[in-house]
């Protein structure tokens, strides 16, 4: 006994669903499938694949020539990392009715080769007969990449933590230990250490939570008027302050400037990890030049561009393009290298741009360019 449905005369026919899109259709859209950079393999109602683009071939290293027009269990024999048949264990064409994909998961090729797989089932209908099953592969190596890099963050933030925590217990334990036999002055010094390695430590948990903002694009940018040429100067002044001659700085500051709208304490930030990059690595003067410029953001006229220079040697021409990656420390150990991945987001979140270069003098040069960013209330 059949089941089936009739209408009345004159009866409205409920709407039917638009027809899923094949590959064929693709072409009417102006995309082309091996254009795409994932790998798309797409089988018919009778489980032959119709479509295997170029980055399938690639990723899979069968020629896209053998693969139409085959079964899709033989075109792309995958199995689970248990060594099970995936396509047997999955059952596109024989499962039940109301799956509609296999969510992304690690999968082999013939040879070992590990790939990211994940499947759609498109159906005539709810529950209908199976009409097309889309794959799409992806090559692992990026998420290696990203799962190495993760590692590495980690394994450098708990070499830099050791050794200020380990300082820190270690005074506080002997202070306690050994009160009354120290005297002020001995005391006063461990407690000086103990207070500069919790600010190290509080430095580096702002440099992690800096990291993980620009990351996942999450970096809030607070606009206010920000005096440049001042900042810059206070700068000077604290490392004067601290011991550095006052003749190793020369400012120099273009007039007129326009109005700058940033965030004051992440300039601040930019400007201290560039002075202290120059102080550090660097020779002889540190030239700082403040000018107007042309906005990197369109729509902008003007900006604001800050040139941090010295006379050291430089850094080399083969290093340039991996300054502002994490972990680059140059030749000079130091630090946990996070400082310059960190101004980079910091003015990429404004709008600006960073370049590293080759200054006058023999040095390194960085130039940081911010547009002016006005409010549109002031416009």
């Amino acid at each position: 006994m059949s089941v089936g449905t009739s209408s009345a005369p004159g009866a409205r026919e409920a709407p039917r669903p638009p027809a899923p899109r094949t590959p064929g259709d693709l072409a009417g859209l102006g995309i082309d499938p091996d254009q795409l950079p994932d790998g798309l393999v797409v089988a018919d109602e009778r489980g032959r694949v119709i479509c295997f683009n170029a980055a399938a071939a690639r990723i899979s290293a069968v020629p896209a020539a053998e693969a139409l027009g085959e079964q899709l269990d033989k075109a792309l024999p995958l199995e689970d990392l248990e060594g099970r048949r995936w396509w047997q264990l999955t059952d596109p064409y024989g499962g039940l009715a109301i799956r509609v994909r296999q969510p992304e998961r690690n999968l082999l090729l013939p040879g070992g080769r590990e790939v990211l797989v994940s499947a759609r089932y498109v159906r005539t209908r709810p529950t209908g007969p199976l009409h097309r099953v889309v794959v799409t592969l992806r090559d692992t190596e990026a998420r290696r990449r990203t799962e190495r890099s993760h590692a590495e963050l980690i394994a450098t933030v708990a070499h830099e933590l050791r050794s200020p925590l380990t300082s820190v217990k270690g005074f506080t334990a002997t202070l306690l230990a050994k009160w009354e036999r120290f005297t002020d002055d001995q005391k006063r010094l461990m407690l000086e250490t103990v207070d500069a390695d919790a600010d190290r430590v509080t430095r580096l948990i702002a440099e992690l939570l800096d990291i993980s903002r620009i990351d996942s694009g999450r970096l809030e940018v607070r606009r206010q008027p920000v005096d440049i040429g001042a900042a810059v100067g206070r700068h000077i002044q604290a490392y004067v302050a601290a011991g550095q001659r006052a003749d190793r700085f020369l400012l120099r500051i273009a007039q007129p400037l326009p109005d700058l709208w940033a965030d004051p304490d992440k300039v601040d930030q930019v400007l201290s990890n560039l002075l202290e990059n120059a102080v550090r690595h660097g020779e002889g003067t540190v030239t700082i030049d403040v000018t107007p410029t042309a906005s990197p953001r369109e729509g902008e006229d003007t900006g604001t561009s800050v040139t941090v220079s010295d006379e050291g040697a430089g850094i080399p021409e083969e290093s340039m393009n991996r300054v502002f990656t994490r972990f680059w420390r140059g030749s000079k150990r130091g630090g946990t290298g996070l400082g310059l991945y960190i101004v980079k987001g910091i003015v990429e979140a404004h709008g600006g741009t960073i370049t590293v270069g080759r200054a006058p003098g023999g040095g390194a040069e960085f130039r940081f360019t911010l547009p002016v960013a006005a409010p549109a209330y002031l416009a």
